[in-house]
């Protein structure tokens, strides 16, 4: 028999895999302008919500390594349905997340509390503090935001 060359079989058909990749596609046009969506707490807002928050404060003076010297804690409590008719957004636990973790990162919230802090510190101990320092943890419980502060001021 002479050689004969074989018959190659034909390749089948393989069945397309939904994980193969498709040939990347070359970009032709590029967008001029990008987006960015940003979120920070309104000053308008915040000064509402400030404005009637629910204060309770505690604490007393002392004497310490010569200094009088005040230690206690404040809590502010921001009722986010007590503002409903005033805020576009739904007063709900949501958006008491939302500001709870925008509170968190905003820049004024030092200066706001400082001064609500002072002006309690000179309350309770009947004199104006020197100094004032404060340790805040912010939290949530249902549609209120609560900021509980450690404070210690100097006398």
């Amino acid at each position: 028999m002479p050689d004969e060359p074989l018959a190659s079989p034909t390749p089948e058909a393989r069945p397309t895999s939904v994980y193969e990749l498709r040939p990347m596609v070359q970009v032709r046009r590029i967008p001029l302008i990008e987006r960015e969506i940003r979120e920070h707490l309104s000053r308008a807002a915040l000064d509402a919500l400030f404005a009637s928050a629910e204060i309770i404060s505690e604490g007393e003076a002392n004497q310490a390594q010569g200094k009088t010297q005040f230690l206690g804690s404040t809590m502010l409590t921001l009722d986010m349905p007590a503002l409903a008719e005033l805020l576009c957004e739904p007063a709900d636990e949501g958006t008491a997340r939302r500001l709870a973790a925008l509170l968190a990162k905003d820049k004024s919230l030092d200066g706001r509390i400082e001064s609500i802090v002072r002006r309690e510190v000179e309350r309770i101990a009947r004199v104006s503090p020197r100094s004032v320092r404060g340790e805040t943890r912010i939290r949530t419980q249902g549609a209120r935001v609560f900021l509980d502060i450690d404070v210690e001021a100097i006398l």
